[in-house]
């Protein structure tokens, strides 16, 4: 299912950009929202869009950029972990660096953004010199973004490091919401100014989506995404004001306008922009080819977002205000979990294996392309994710689920060296471990082969587990593309 002009996207949003460096001569700073080459979020959201789209967009004009990776000391001394890997922010840094650079993009410094003499921080940047990195420190600004006068002076961004650029084209990513990046930039524009030279500042941020309305899913998905750090969407009233027209923003760009504007004033005497609206250059509305099935997929991404945090609650890594935040949310689109017609399935399996009585047995569903629904449940000798996906491929592969894939006498050995030689506690067959046996038995066994064969019809189909997976099984399903939920349970 395609619901998303990716091609278009990448024509007319390259045109527009190219625009933008023309209107500001031969220096500007781009901000650049959400992530560059891995997009997870857009391409659930917006099917058909590609998780690389912006960076391929991007590779045309790669000469003449170079790339600045921000990331806040608050993060790096709270170890904030990017959800969607698993890794934290600071080593994050490393990998989007390591990335950039094998895709042939320079990426020419490291700004340490709300620096305020953190330990940690200090250790950070150390380590990043030690391999060669130039690294900046930006300092916390007392009543930013509100005290304008403060901001655009010397003992404001003229504290900060200028951050030494040579190329026409700057992006200005992170690894995740909330890191400083628009900051950056516009220190920036007061320190080359204060240099004698003008630069521009443009916005590339995906959502949430200007010329859609505040409450379609899509950009509600957004909120969804940011529920973290608690943004809103609001109309932009400072486009409402200059254009008459109504226009969609978050609160941060709508809070930092009257900075960027009296920046602006003083370097060029006019502001070129009108509304914090004006200062994006996102294209996605446009490139919408089924509405429907973009509202789908938002409301989708609500309900796993809502689970993620419940996860993360019963893992002591997020607050009550957050699960509230989720769950208004999804009323505000009409609909709630039992909209996810996984998790509906997988609880009910478990009801009828005994689940209610039993609160170790658990259950797994998933939904193929064609609307379909699978189930398992846990076993003896498999668990329900693994258990899962052996009826998935069976039902895919067109193979009668009496049909034993992987022989009992196979996986008992391996049973044996989990719990004698490994010293572990769980038994059962994980994800992994299912995938490698179907692959060693494949050579010599045609059903085994057909099923590892359907593995990439998997990619976008929607589960549900009524137990949170161990890290093991959650690596496969994000390896596989499955969209995954689970009950913040346990047992």
């Amino acid at each position: 299912m395609k619901a998303f002009d990716n091609d278009k996207y990448i024509r007319i949003q390259s045109e527009h950009i190219r625009e933008r460096i023309a209107q500001f001569g031969n220096k500007l700073y781009l901000e650049l929202g959400g992530k560059l080459f891995d997009d997870l979020h857009a391409s659930r959201v917006l099917p058909g869009f590609m998780p690389d789209s912006k960076l391929r967009m991007l590779s045309q004009l790669r000469d003449a950029l170079e790339i600045v990776i921000v990331i806040s000391a608050e993060d790096i001394e709270r170890n904030k972990v990017r959800q969607d890997l698993g890794i934290t922010y600071d080593e994050d840094v490393l990998r989007l660096r390591e990335e950039f650079m094998s895709r042939g993009f320079t990426v020419s410094s490291v700004v340490i953004t709300h620096y305020a003499g953190q330990r940690s921080a200090d250790a950070y940047r150390q380590r990043l010199e030690w391999q060669g990195i130039k690294v900046y420190y930006h300092y916390i600004i007392e009543g930013y973004p509100h005290n304008v006068e403060l901001i655009a002076s010397e003992e404001g961004f003229g504290r900060n490091d200028y951050v030494e650029t040579t190329r026409p084209l700057v992006i200005v990513t992170a690894p995740g919401p909330g890191s400083g990046k628009m900051a950056v930039c516009l220190s920036q524009l007061y320190n080359e100014h204060a240099r004698g030279k003008d630069a521009g500042y443009a916005k590339f941020e995906t959502f949430p989506v200007w010329n859609l309305p505040l409450k379609h899913p899509l950009n509600v998905a957004y909120e969804a995404a940011t529920a973290d750090i608690q943004d809103v969407n609001m109309i932009d009233p400072f486009h409402l004001e200059a254009y008459g027209e109504t226009a969609v923003n978050y609160n941060r760009d709508v809070e930092i306008y009257p900075v960027l504007e009296a920046l602006f004033t003083s370097i060029y005497g006019k502001s070129p922009y009108k509304s914090p609206t004006n200062m994006g250059v996102n294209m996605v509305g446009f490139c919408i080819s089924d509405d429907e099935a973009v509202r789908e997929a938002s409301k989708q991404e609500i309900i796993r977002r809502y689970f993620h945090a419940l996860c993360r609650l019963a893992n002591g890594a997020c607050n009550d205000a957050e699960i509230q935040k989720l769950a208004l949310l999804q009323k505000q689109v009409g609909i709630n979990t039992a909209y996810r017609k996984t998790v509906v399935a997988a609880r009910e399996r478990k009801e009828q294996s005994g689940g209610g009585l039993k609160p170790f047995v658990h259950a797994a569903a998933l939904e193929l392309p064609d609307g379909r629904i699978i189930t398992a449940e846990a076993s003896e000798l498999l668990g329900s994710s693994a258990a899962l996906l052996i009826n998935v491929m069976k039902e895919l592969a067109s193979i009668d689920h009496s049909v034993k894939l992987i022989p009992q006498n196979m996986i008992e050995p391996i049973q044996h060296t989990k719990i004698e030689y490994l010293h572990g506690r769980n038994p059962r067959l994980h994800t992994d471990e299912v995938l490698v046996a179907l692959s060693v038995l494949s050579p010599h066994d045609e059903n085994c082969r057909r099923a590892l064969e359907t593995l990439p019809l998997l990619k976008g189909c929607q589960a549900h587990s009524t137990v949170m997976l161990k890290e093991v099984d959650l690596r496969t399903f994000t390896k596989l593309g499955i969209d995954l939920t689970s009950d913040p349970s346990r047992k």
